[in-house]
């Protein structure tokens, strides 16, 4: 999706303040002839900055703190659904140390 497309989604939101955001690595679409390509998950990370700085008043020295903190937060908890994953696999023993252990 062109950045023009974007925009009809977002129409209360400027093409520089978009690409703003792309040059400050808050939005990470592709580079594809000379204009960007966004793909859902730069939709979302679009609708996240625009959240923060409109609805939430986030400033905008602020806003890369937050997304960093969030970042952080996704990822730990894509870490801990391979971990769930991988414990399931187990055996009923290896399952119910695992158990044992967490509840110490």
């Amino acid at each position: 999706m062109r950045i023009t497309a974007v925009l009809t989604q977002f129409p209360e939101l400027r093409e520089a303040e978009v690409l703003a955001w792309v040059e400050r690595g808050w939005v990470r679409p592709a580079q594809q002839d000379d204009d960007w390509a966004f793909e859902e998950i730069d939709i979302a990370r679009v609708r996240l900055v625009r959240d923060l700085r409109y609805d939430m008043a986030v400033a905008e020295e602020t806003v890369p703190l937050v997304l960093s903190l969030l970042d952080q937060v996704y990822e730990l908890r894509h870490r801990m659904q391979a971990i769930a994953r991988a414990v399931e696999t187990q055996d009923e023993a290896v399952r119910s140390a695992i158990l044992t252990a967490l509840r110490r």
